[in-house]
């Protein structure tokens, strides 16, 4: 007896979040905010104890998914039709760098370091700094990509022209330290380093938060500016 019941109940819940989905919205994963996401695992785990549910209160978990669906669609209703509060569940999308300034501190509100935003330009196919305009992080934590004109994707064929091979930037500096394995991978050392420092007119190391050198021996710092960008600009 337990057994047919395990089996209605488990459709019973596989039923009940097929509706919820259906109401709340469909959703990839890479699209989900960290508010979808919790909500998600909530009603989720309600589920399974709706599916193992043997003491006859499987009423009590599908109550629950049903105020958990009205709330969360509720919720979804009102941020399409008001902008602070859709802002204020789902989340903002954060500039990281626009015009070739990179906000530091915005990096901390968006609790990515600069390894993680280098990653994911890489991801973006954009393995050079300087060719990059704008980045984003959005509200799903993704990052957007928009590259500068001059580099935006026209292929040399399509051009007619020939052109040779180059290097990925190599992160020298990153948030006022010397990557000291990384600057002997360039081929160059300190007393380089120093001088390219005092070309670009740089005080103190510690007033870069990243500094890359091309393949063409170019050193390319961006320096700390301690400015914080709040607009949101996508929204």
């Amino acid at each position: 007896m337990q057994f047919i019941k395990i089996i209605l109940t488990t459709v019973g819940s596989v039923a009940a979040l097929f509706l919820s989905a259906k109401v709340i919205g469909n959703k990839q994963m890479s699209q989900l905010n960290m508010f979808d996401y919790i909500n998600g695992i909530t009603i989720g785990s309600i589920g399974a104890e709706m599916a193992t549910s043997l003491d006859g209160a499987f009423y009590y978990p599908l109550t629950a998914i049903a105020i958990y669906t009205f709330i969360i669609w509720f919720i979804s209703y009102a941020g399409s039709k008001n902008i602070k509060l859709r802002r204020f569940f789902s989340g903002r999308s954060i500039l990281l760098m626009r015009g070739g300034k990179i906000y530091e501190k915005n990096f901390k509100k968006a609790n990515i370091d600069v390894n993680e935003f280098l990653t994911q330009c890489r991801i973006n196919g954009y393995f050079r700094l300087g060719e990059i305009d704008t980045a984003v992080m959005e509200q799903n934590g993704q990052i957007s990509v928009m590259p500068k004109s001059r580099n935006r994707p026209v292929t040399p064929e399509d051009v007619g022209m020939n052109i040779s091979e180059e290097r990925y930037d190599i992160v020298v500096i990153t948030d006022g330290h010397i990557l000291e394995k990384n600057l002997a991978d360039t081929g160059n050392n300190r007393s380089w380093l120093e001088k390219e420092l005092i070309r670009l007119k740089i005080g103190s190391i510690r007033d870069i938060f990243i500094g890359v050198c091309d393949e063409k021996n170019n050193l390319t710092v961006f320096k700390k500016n301690g400015e914080v960008y709040k607009n949101d600009v996508f929204q």
